[in-house]
Protein backbone atom coordinates (compact mmCIF):
# COMPACT_ATOMS: atom_id res chain seq x y z
CA UNK A 1 0.00 0.00 0.00
CA UNK A 2 1.07 3.56 -1.02
CA UNK A 3 2.39 4.99 2.12
CA UNK A 4 -0.10 7.71 3.83
CA UNK A 5 0.41 11.60 2.55
CA UNK A 6 0.17 13.90 5.35
CA UNK A 7 -0.24 17.53 6.39
CA UNK A 8 1.90 19.30 8.94
CA UNK A 9 0.25 21.88 11.26
CA UNK A 10 3.05 24.03 13.05
CA UNK A 11 1.58 25.75 16.72
CA UNK A 12 3.19 29.15 17.73
CA UNK A 13 5.06 27.01 20.25
CA UNK A 14 7.04 25.68 17.37
CA UNK A 15 4.91 22.13 18.07
CA UNK A 16 4.67 20.20 14.69
CA UNK A 17 1.53 17.86 14.37
CA UNK A 18 0.95 15.27 11.26
CA UNK A 19 -2.56 15.12 9.81
CA UNK A 20 -3.55 12.43 6.90
CA UNK A 21 -3.69 14.31 4.07
CA UNK A 22 -6.66 12.58 1.79
CA UNK A 23 -8.31 12.93 -1.69
CA UNK A 24 -11.11 12.41 -2.81
CA UNK A 25 -12.71 10.82 -6.08
CA UNK A 26 -12.06 13.86 -8.49
CA UNK A 27 -8.44 14.29 -6.82
CA UNK A 28 -9.61 17.20 -4.53
CA UNK A 29 -7.31 17.22 -1.36
CA UNK A 30 -8.65 17.31 2.39
CA UNK A 31 -6.96 17.67 5.52
CA UNK A 32 -8.12 14.78 8.11
CA UNK A 33 -8.86 17.09 11.66
CA UNK A 34 -11.23 13.94 13.42
CA UNK A 35 -7.79 13.10 16.16
CA UNK A 36 -7.32 17.23 16.44
CA UNK A 37 -8.73 17.64 19.70
CA UNK A 38 -9.05 13.96 20.82
CA UNK A 39 -5.28 14.24 20.99
CA UNK A 40 -4.11 17.59 21.53
CA UNK A 41 -6.94 19.45 22.19
CA UNK A 42 -6.96 21.63 19.48
CA UNK A 43 -10.08 22.97 17.08
CA UNK A 44 -10.09 24.23 13.65
CA UNK A 45 -12.12 27.46 13.29
CA UNK A 46 -14.71 27.41 9.91
CA UNK A 47 -17.87 29.41 11.01
CA UNK A 48 -20.73 28.27 8.32
CA UNK A 49 -18.61 25.13 7.51
CA UNK A 50 -16.93 27.03 3.97
CA UNK A 51 -13.49 24.89 4.34
CA UNK A 52 -14.86 21.88 6.05
CA UNK A 53 -16.16 18.47 4.73
CA UNK A 54 -19.11 17.59 7.37
CA UNK A 55 -19.03 13.84 5.92
CA UNK A 56 -18.28 11.65 3.37
CA UNK A 57 -20.78 11.29 0.37
CA UNK A 58 -21.41 9.16 -3.09
CA UNK A 59 -24.87 11.14 -4.16
CA UNK A 60 -24.05 14.64 -5.61
CA UNK A 61 -21.27 16.15 -7.04
CA UNK A 62 -20.76 20.10 -7.86
CA UNK A 63 -17.75 22.00 -9.39
CA UNK A 64 -18.87 25.89 -8.43
CA UNK A 65 -15.12 26.68 -11.30
CA UNK A 66 -16.32 24.45 -13.96
CA UNK A 67 -20.03 24.95 -13.52
CA UNK A 68 -20.91 21.00 -13.27
CA UNK A 69 -23.37 19.07 -11.53
CA UNK A 70 -23.66 15.78 -11.56
CA UNK A 71 -26.03 13.40 -9.53
CA UNK A 72 -24.46 9.51 -9.19
CA UNK A 73 -21.69 10.68 -11.58
CA UNK A 74 -24.25 11.82 -14.29
CA UNK A 75 -24.38 15.44 -15.91
CA UNK A 76 -27.59 17.06 -15.32
CA UNK A 77 -27.77 18.11 -18.51
CA UNK A 78 -27.91 14.94 -19.90
CA UNK A 79 -31.17 13.77 -16.79
CA UNK A 80 -32.55 16.97 -17.11
CA UNK A 81 -32.48 17.29 -21.37
CA UNK A 82 -35.73 19.06 -22.14
CA UNK A 83 -35.64 16.71 -25.77
CA UNK A 84 -34.83 13.24 -23.91
CA UNK A 85 -36.96 10.99 -22.36
CA UNK A 86 -35.66 11.70 -19.27
CA UNK A 87 -38.01 12.46 -15.90
CA UNK A 88 -38.43 12.72 -12.32
CA UNK A 89 -39.29 8.91 -12.15
CA UNK A 90 -35.32 8.21 -13.59
CA UNK A 91 -33.43 10.94 -11.53
CA UNK A 92 -35.18 9.96 -8.27
CA UNK A 93 -34.25 6.11 -8.40
CA UNK A 94 -30.81 7.00 -9.96
CA UNK A 95 -30.26 9.01 -6.73
CA UNK A 96 -31.65 6.81 -4.26
CA UNK A 97 -30.23 3.69 -5.81
CA UNK A 98 -27.00 4.41 -7.47
CA UNK A 99 -27.47 3.45 -11.30
CA UNK A 100 -30.19 4.42 -13.30
CA UNK A 101 -33.13 2.01 -13.63
CA UNK A 102 -33.86 -0.93 -16.00
CA UNK A 103 -37.47 -0.84 -17.40
CA UNK A 104 -38.60 -3.73 -15.07
CA UNK A 105 -36.96 -1.52 -12.17
CA UNK A 106 -38.46 1.70 -13.32
CA UNK A 107 -41.95 -0.09 -13.21
CA UNK A 108 -41.47 -1.45 -9.68
CA UNK A 109 -40.76 1.86 -8.49
CA UNK A 110 -43.55 3.41 -9.93
CA UNK A 111 -46.02 0.99 -8.26
CA UNK A 112 -44.32 1.38 -4.78
CA UNK A 113 -44.33 5.91 -5.44
CA UNK A 114 -48.13 5.36 -6.90
CA UNK A 115 -49.01 3.51 -4.30
CA UNK A 116 -48.07 5.79 -1.38
CA UNK A 117 -49.19 9.27 -2.29
CA UNK A 118 -52.14 8.69 0.48
CA UNK A 119 -51.79 10.71 3.38
CA UNK A 120 -53.68 9.27 7.09
CA UNK A 121 -56.97 10.58 6.81
CA UNK A 122 -56.63 12.04 10.61
CA UNK A 123 -53.81 14.00 9.30
CA UNK A 124 -55.51 15.93 6.45
CA UNK A 125 -57.44 17.12 9.36
CA UNK A 126 -54.68 18.92 10.87
CA UNK A 127 -54.83 21.35 7.97
CA UNK A 128 -58.07 23.10 9.50
CA UNK A 129 -55.97 23.82 12.76
CA UNK A 130 -53.96 26.10 10.31
CA UNK A 131 -55.47 29.63 9.29
CA UNK A 132 -56.41 30.25 5.78
CA UNK A 133 -53.64 32.16 4.89
CA UNK A 134 -50.88 30.39 7.23
CA UNK A 135 -47.34 30.76 5.40
CA UNK A 136 -47.69 26.91 3.53
CA UNK A 137 -44.17 26.62 4.57
CA UNK A 138 -45.60 26.34 8.29
CA UNK A 139 -47.65 24.38 7.37
CA UNK A 140 -45.50 21.83 5.53
CA UNK A 141 -43.16 21.65 8.58
CA UNK A 142 -45.90 20.53 11.15
CA UNK A 143 -47.98 18.01 8.65
CA UNK A 144 -44.58 16.39 7.57
CA UNK A 145 -43.03 16.16 11.35
CA UNK A 146 -46.43 14.91 12.33
CA UNK A 147 -45.84 11.88 9.94
CA UNK A 148 -43.98 10.67 12.88
CA UNK A 149 -46.78 10.28 14.93
CA UNK A 150 -48.49 7.94 12.18
CA UNK A 151 -45.50 6.14 11.26
CA UNK A 152 -43.28 4.94 14.15
CA UNK A 153 -41.96 1.97 13.03
CA UNK A 154 -39.94 4.62 10.72
CA UNK A 155 -38.55 5.33 14.50
CA UNK A 156 -35.37 2.27 13.52
CA UNK A 157 -33.15 3.53 11.66
CA UNK A 158 -30.98 0.46 11.87
CA UNK A 159 -33.75 -1.64 9.76
CA UNK A 160 -32.33 -0.67 6.26
CA UNK A 161 -36.31 -2.16 5.22
CA UNK A 162 -37.14 0.70 6.97
CA UNK A 163 -35.01 3.41 5.59
CA UNK A 164 -36.15 2.26 2.53
CA UNK A 165 -39.89 2.47 3.19
CA UNK A 166 -39.40 5.65 4.77
CA UNK A 167 -37.92 7.30 1.82
CA UNK A 168 -40.65 6.24 -0.36
CA UNK A 169 -43.04 7.24 1.82
CA UNK A 170 -41.49 10.80 1.71
CA UNK A 171 -40.87 10.93 -1.91
CA UNK A 172 -44.35 9.92 -2.75
CA UNK A 173 -46.51 11.43 -0.21
CA UNK A 174 -44.92 15.33 -0.44
CA UNK A 175 -46.79 16.45 -3.46
CA UNK A 176 -50.17 15.46 -1.79
CA UNK A 177 -49.08 17.48 1.25
CA UNK A 178 -47.85 20.22 -0.64
CA UNK A 179 -51.03 20.43 -2.94
CA UNK A 180 -53.82 19.58 0.21
CA UNK A 181 -51.82 23.13 1.79
CA UNK A 182 -52.34 25.08 -1.10
CA UNK A 183 -55.75 24.24 -1.20
CA UNK A 184 -56.25 24.72 1.91
CA UNK A 185 -54.72 28.09 1.76
CA UNK A 186 -57.09 28.80 -1.08
CA UNK A 187 -60.27 27.52 0.46
CA UNK A 188 -60.96 24.97 -2.44
CA UNK A 189 -61.53 21.03 -1.96
CA UNK A 190 -58.69 18.86 -1.99
CA UNK A 191 -57.97 16.70 -4.49
CA UNK A 192 -57.08 12.92 -3.91
CA UNK A 193 -53.74 11.38 -5.88
CA UNK A 194 -54.61 9.44 -9.00
CA UNK A 195 -53.13 6.20 -9.65
CA UNK A 196 -53.24 6.43 -13.55
CA UNK A 197 -51.49 9.25 -13.88
CA UNK A 198 -47.32 10.35 -13.73
CA UNK A 199 -45.84 11.62 -10.82
CA UNK A 200 -45.90 15.11 -12.14
CA UNK A 201 -49.05 14.83 -13.87
CA UNK A 202 -50.97 13.96 -10.41
CA UNK A 203 -48.88 16.29 -8.20
CA UNK A 204 -50.31 19.57 -10.80
CA UNK A 205 -53.89 17.65 -10.83
CA UNK A 206 -53.93 17.55 -7.15
CA UNK A 207 -53.26 21.53 -7.25
CA UNK A 208 -55.05 22.60 -10.05
CA UNK A 209 -58.26 20.74 -10.57
CA UNK A 210 -61.69 21.22 -8.90
CA UNK A 211 -64.24 18.26 -8.62
CA UNK A 212 -66.61 20.54 -10.95
CA UNK A 213 -65.06 19.79 -13.95
CA UNK A 214 -62.56 17.37 -15.82
CA UNK A 215 -58.99 18.56 -15.52
CA UNK A 216 -56.93 18.91 -18.63
CA UNK A 217 -53.34 17.78 -18.46
CA UNK A 218 -50.82 19.95 -20.13
CA UNK A 219 -47.65 18.23 -21.62
CA UNK A 220 -45.39 21.56 -21.71
CA UNK A 221 -46.25 22.42 -18.27
CA UNK A 222 -45.66 19.31 -16.83
CA UNK A 223 -42.49 19.09 -18.23
CA UNK A 224 -41.78 22.74 -17.15
CA UNK A 225 -42.68 21.63 -13.73
CA UNK A 226 -41.08 18.02 -14.39
CA UNK A 227 -37.07 19.94 -15.07
CA UNK A 228 -37.77 22.17 -12.36
CA UNK A 229 -37.96 18.97 -9.81
CA UNK A 230 -35.27 17.42 -11.47
CA UNK A 231 -33.08 20.28 -11.47
CA UNK A 232 -33.75 21.00 -7.45
CA UNK A 233 -33.23 17.67 -6.00
CA UNK A 234 -29.68 17.64 -4.71
CA UNK A 235 -27.29 20.06 -4.49
CA UNK A 236 -24.78 18.40 -2.06
CA UNK A 237 -24.32 19.49 1.34
CA UNK A 238 -26.26 22.76 1.52
CA UNK A 239 -27.90 24.33 4.85
CA UNK A 240 -30.93 22.15 4.80
CA UNK A 241 -29.35 19.04 3.78
CA UNK A 242 -26.57 19.98 6.22
CA UNK A 243 -29.82 19.81 8.73
CA UNK A 244 -31.27 16.76 7.53
CA UNK A 245 -27.91 15.14 8.27
CA UNK A 246 -27.21 16.71 11.94
CA UNK A 247 -30.97 16.17 12.78
CA UNK A 248 -30.30 12.15 11.37
CA UNK A 249 -27.05 12.13 13.35
CA UNK A 250 -29.15 11.92 16.78
CA UNK A 251 -31.75 8.69 14.69
CA UNK A 252 -34.48 10.91 15.09
CA UNK A 253 -37.41 9.78 12.93
CA UNK A 254 -37.05 10.08 9.51
CA UNK A 255 -40.25 12.29 9.03
CA UNK A 256 -39.30 14.72 11.62
CA UNK A 257 -35.87 14.76 9.82
CA UNK A 258 -36.99 15.92 6.99
CA UNK A 259 -39.07 18.61 8.65
CA UNK A 260 -35.94 19.65 9.92
CA UNK A 261 -34.81 19.97 6.34
CA UNK A 262 -37.87 21.62 5.73
CA UNK A 263 -37.77 24.62 7.95
CA UNK A 264 -34.18 25.45 6.89
CA UNK A 265 -34.95 25.62 3.42
CA UNK A 266 -37.72 27.89 4.74
CA UNK A 267 -35.75 30.63 5.04
CA UNK A 268 -35.54 33.66 2.39
CA UNK A 269 -31.39 32.88 2.31
CA UNK A 270 -31.73 29.41 1.24
CA UNK A 271 -34.95 28.39 -0.61
CA UNK A 272 -36.70 32.11 -1.06
CA UNK A 273 -34.07 33.14 -3.86
CA UNK A 274 -36.16 32.44 -6.58
CA UNK A 275 -39.53 34.36 -4.60
CA UNK A 276 -37.12 37.00 -4.77
CA UNK A 277 -36.84 37.33 -8.14
CA UNK A 278 -40.28 38.26 -8.97
CA UNK A 279 -40.04 40.69 -6.02
CA UNK A 280 -37.70 42.51 -7.82
CA UNK A 281 -39.40 42.39 -11.44
CA UNK A 282 -42.31 43.54 -9.59
CA UNK A 283 -40.60 46.22 -8.20
CA UNK A 284 -38.57 47.02 -11.69
CA UNK A 285 -42.07 47.62 -13.31
CA UNK A 286 -41.43 48.13 -16.70
CA UNK A 287 -38.43 47.93 -19.12
CA UNK A 288 -37.81 51.96 -19.12
CA UNK A 289 -36.37 51.57 -14.96
CA UNK A 290 -33.73 48.92 -15.63
CA UNK A 291 -30.84 51.11 -16.50
CA UNK A 292 -31.63 52.58 -12.99
CA UNK A 293 -31.60 49.15 -11.63
CA UNK A 294 -28.58 48.01 -13.30
CA UNK A 295 -26.58 51.54 -12.09
CA UNK A 296 -27.98 50.54 -8.26
CA UNK A 297 -26.81 47.46 -8.63
CA UNK A 298 -23.26 48.55 -9.18
CA UNK A 299 -23.47 51.12 -6.72
CA UNK A 300 -21.60 49.57 -3.63
CA UNK A 301 -23.26 52.16 -1.23
CA UNK A 302 -26.68 51.05 -2.72
CA UNK A 303 -28.52 48.28 -0.56
CA UNK A 304 -30.57 47.03 -3.69
CA UNK A 305 -28.93 43.41 -4.95
CA UNK A 306 -30.05 42.39 -8.35
CA UNK A 307 -31.98 39.11 -7.09
CA UNK A 308 -31.14 35.80 -9.64
CA UNK A 309 -27.96 36.75 -10.63
CA UNK A 310 -24.21 35.03 -9.23
CA UNK A 311 -24.52 32.06 -7.44
CA UNK A 312 -22.31 31.07 -4.05
CA UNK A 313 -21.37 27.65 -5.29
CA UNK A 314 -20.43 28.57 -9.18
CA UNK A 315 -18.06 30.60 -9.87
CA UNK A 316 -18.50 31.04 -14.12
CA UNK A 317 -22.66 29.57 -14.62
CA UNK A 318 -24.88 27.55 -13.33
CA UNK A 319 -25.51 24.24 -15.28
CA UNK A 320 -29.29 24.55 -14.27
CA UNK A 321 -29.91 27.98 -15.45
CA UNK A 322 -29.28 26.41 -18.73
CA UNK A 323 -31.72 24.49 -18.55
CA UNK A 324 -34.49 26.81 -16.69
CA UNK A 325 -33.68 29.09 -19.43
CA UNK A 326 -35.01 26.99 -22.64
CA UNK A 327 -37.72 25.80 -20.73
CA UNK A 328 -38.78 28.68 -20.00
CA UNK A 329 -38.80 30.30 -23.69
CA UNK A 330 -40.24 27.64 -24.33
CA UNK A 331 -43.46 27.28 -22.13
CA UNK A 332 -43.77 30.83 -22.89
CA UNK A 333 -43.91 30.11 -26.96
CA UNK A 334 -46.02 27.12 -26.50
CA UNK A 335 -48.63 28.93 -24.10
CA UNK A 336 -48.51 32.01 -26.30
CA UNK A 337 -47.76 34.38 -23.40
CA UNK A 338 -46.56 37.97 -25.17
CA UNK A 339 -47.83 40.25 -22.69
CA UNK A 340 -46.48 39.31 -19.65
CA UNK A 341 -44.39 42.66 -18.23
CA UNK A 342 -42.34 40.65 -15.68
CA UNK A 343 -40.69 38.20 -18.72
CA UNK A 344 -40.35 41.65 -21.04
CA UNK A 345 -38.31 42.87 -17.72
CA UNK A 346 -36.63 39.39 -17.19
CA UNK A 347 -35.68 39.12 -20.60
CA UNK A 348 -34.31 42.29 -21.04
CA UNK A 349 -32.38 42.38 -18.15
CA UNK A 350 -30.81 38.71 -18.86
CA UNK A 351 -29.80 40.48 -21.71
CA UNK A 352 -28.45 43.45 -20.36
CA UNK A 353 -26.62 41.50 -17.41
CA UNK A 354 -25.21 38.69 -20.31
CA UNK A 355 -23.16 41.12 -22.08
CA UNK A 356 -22.68 44.47 -19.42
CA UNK A 357 -18.30 44.27 -18.46
CA UNK A 358 -19.31 44.30 -14.87
CA UNK A 359 -21.38 41.45 -14.66
CA UNK A 360 -19.46 39.03 -17.00
CA UNK A 361 -16.02 39.89 -15.35
CA UNK A 362 -17.69 38.82 -11.96
CA UNK A 363 -19.48 35.63 -13.07
CA UNK A 364 -22.94 37.55 -12.36
CA UNK A 365 -24.88 35.37 -14.73
CA UNK A 366 -28.55 34.33 -14.12
CA UNK A 367 -28.87 31.25 -11.77
CA UNK A 368 -31.52 28.56 -12.03
CA UNK A 369 -33.37 30.71 -9.07
CA UNK A 370 -34.02 33.68 -11.50
CA UNK A 371 -35.81 31.47 -14.19
CA UNK A 372 -37.37 28.99 -12.20
CA UNK A 373 -39.11 31.81 -10.70
CA UNK A 374 -40.26 33.06 -13.81
CA UNK A 375 -41.60 29.49 -15.17
CA UNK A 376 -43.39 29.09 -11.94
CA UNK A 377 -45.25 31.79 -12.14
CA UNK A 378 -46.09 30.72 -15.73
CA UNK A 379 -47.68 27.30 -14.28
CA UNK A 380 -49.80 29.51 -12.20
CA UNK A 381 -47.99 28.21 -8.99
CA UNK A 382 -48.34 31.91 -6.01
CA UNK A 383 -45.17 32.87 -5.14
CA UNK A 384 -45.86 31.65 -1.22
CA UNK A 385 -45.67 28.40 -2.97
CA UNK A 386 -42.43 28.83 -4.57
CA UNK A 387 -40.76 27.06 -1.50
CA UNK A 388 -43.17 24.58 -1.30
CA UNK A 389 -42.12 23.80 -4.57
CA UNK A 390 -38.65 23.13 -4.07
CA UNK A 391 -39.23 21.27 -0.58
CA UNK A 392 -40.85 18.59 -2.53
CA UNK A 393 -38.09 18.63 -5.32
CA UNK A 394 -35.02 18.86 -2.65
CA UNK A 395 -37.00 15.95 -0.40
CA UNK A 396 -35.56 13.10 -2.62
CA UNK A 397 -32.20 14.50 -1.91
CA UNK A 398 -32.94 14.79 1.83
CA UNK A 399 -34.00 11.01 2.09
CA UNK A 400 -31.21 9.77 0.12
CA UNK A 401 -28.59 11.62 2.05
CA UNK A 402 -30.11 10.77 5.33
CA UNK A 403 -30.36 7.15 3.90
CA UNK A 404 -26.67 7.28 3.11
CA UNK A 405 -25.86 8.57 6.56
CA UNK A 406 -28.10 6.21 8.59
CA UNK A 407 -26.47 3.36 6.70
CA UNK A 408 -22.62 4.23 8.11
CA UNK A 409 -20.93 2.56 10.80
CA UNK A 410 -19.75 3.50 13.25
CA UNK A 411 -23.03 6.16 13.64
CA UNK A 412 -21.66 9.48 14.77
CA UNK A 413 -23.93 12.29 16.40
CA UNK A 414 -22.93 15.58 15.33
CA UNK A 415 -21.20 17.69 18.06
CA UNK A 416 -19.70 20.86 16.98
CA UNK A 417 -17.23 22.61 19.24
CA UNK A 418 -17.11 26.37 19.66
CA UNK A 419 -14.34 29.38 20.04
CA UNK A 420 -15.99 30.86 23.66
CA UNK A 421 -15.27 34.29 23.65
CA UNK A 422 -17.99 35.40 26.59
CA UNK A 423 -16.95 35.60 30.28
CA UNK A 424 -14.90 33.45 32.03
CA UNK A 425 -15.57 31.97 35.87
CA UNK A 426 -17.15 34.08 38.34
CA UNK A 427 -19.05 35.00 41.54
CA UNK A 428 -22.45 36.21 41.75
CA UNK A 429 -22.71 39.44 43.63
CA UNK A 430 -23.82 39.02 47.60
CA UNK A 431 -27.23 40.98 46.10
CA UNK A 432 -28.20 38.99 43.66
CA UNK A 433 -28.45 35.78 46.11
CA UNK A 434 -31.30 36.59 48.10
CA UNK A 435 -34.17 34.84 49.32
CA UNK A 436 -36.52 33.15 46.87
CA UNK A 437 -39.51 35.06 45.61
CA UNK A 438 -43.24 33.36 47.01
CA UNK A 439 -45.58 33.58 44.45
CA UNK A 440 -48.98 34.75 45.41
CA UNK A 441 -52.04 34.28 43.78
CA UNK A 442 -52.39 37.74 42.32
CA UNK A 443 -49.24 36.65 40.53
CA UNK A 444 -51.00 33.21 38.96
CA UNK A 445 -53.74 35.11 37.91
CA UNK A 446 -51.74 37.84 36.11
CA UNK A 447 -49.36 35.12 34.48
CA UNK A 448 -52.44 33.44 33.16
CA UNK A 449 -54.21 36.37 31.92
CA UNK A 450 -50.43 36.96 29.96
CA UNK A 451 -50.52 33.35 28.78
CA UNK A 452 -54.16 33.39 27.55
CA UNK A 453 -53.12 37.20 25.60
CA UNK A 454 -49.84 36.13 24.00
Amino acid sequence: MPEQEVAKLKLPDGTEIELPYLKDATGSGFVDVRALFNKHGICTFDPGFNSTASCESRITWISGKQGKLQYRGYPIEQLADPESDGDFVQSCYLLINGELPSKQQRKDFIFELVHHTMVPEPLIQFYKGFRHDAAPMAVMVGVVGALSAFYRDAADVNDSEQRDLAAIRIIAKMPTLAAIAYKHSIGQPIIYPRNHLSYVENFMAMMFAVPAEPYEISPIKVRALELFLILHMDHEQNASTSTVRTAGSSQANPYAVIASGIATLWGPAHGGANEAVIKMLESIGSKENIPDTIRRAKDKSDPFRLMGFGHRVYKTFDPRAKIMQGICHKLFEQLDIKEDPLLEIAVELEKIATHDEYFVSRGLYPNVDFFSGIVLRALGIPVSMFTVLFAVARSVGWIVQWKEMSAETPKRISRPRQMYMGQLERDMPAESRGPPIKFTNEHRTVSAYAACTH
